[in-house]
Formats: C-alpha cells, sequence, structure tokens
C-alpha cells in the first residue's frame, strides 16, 4: 500500500513505519543523517528532523515512496 499523503499522519508514527520497515541501518544508507546511524532512536531523531527542514523533507519524501505491505 503506496501513502498518497501526509495528512493526519505525525512525525513520529511516520518515523516509526520507516524504521520497521527499513529498519535503522537501511534507513541510514537511504537517508545520509547521522541521527539514523549513530545510535538511533526515535527521541533523538525526531528532535532533529524538527528542527531540519531538508532532513524532514527527504524523510516524508521516502515514506510516500515506500510501498508498505497492507
Amino acid at each position: 500500500m503506496r501513502v498518497q499523503s501526509l495528512n493526519g499522519i505525525t512525525l513520529e508514527s511516520l518515523l516509526t513505519r520507516l524504521v520497521e520497515h527499513y529498519g535503522w541501518h537501511e534507513l541510514g544508507r537511504r537517508i545520509d543523517i547521522n541521527c539514523f546511524r549513530s545510535e538511533p532512536s526515535v527521541k533523538s531523531s525526531l528532535k532533529f528532523l524538527r528542527r531540519t527542514p531538508w532532513a524532514r523533507a527527504q524523510v516524508e519524501a521516502l515514506f510516500l515512496d515506500t510501498e508498505f505491505p497492507d
């Protein structure tokens, strides 16, 4: 199932779903940001993504491009 819009999806649920789908290692490979590669956690990643619009845009784009199982 491909998501068409981010309406109503929190950044935390979006990130959690990506981590469940890809894992931290693959997520860090797809989006080269330190919070995914060095001691990753949802909490630290959310803090970084909320302050860094270009990184958040990349995460949101990956989420929209990902085909999740139903």
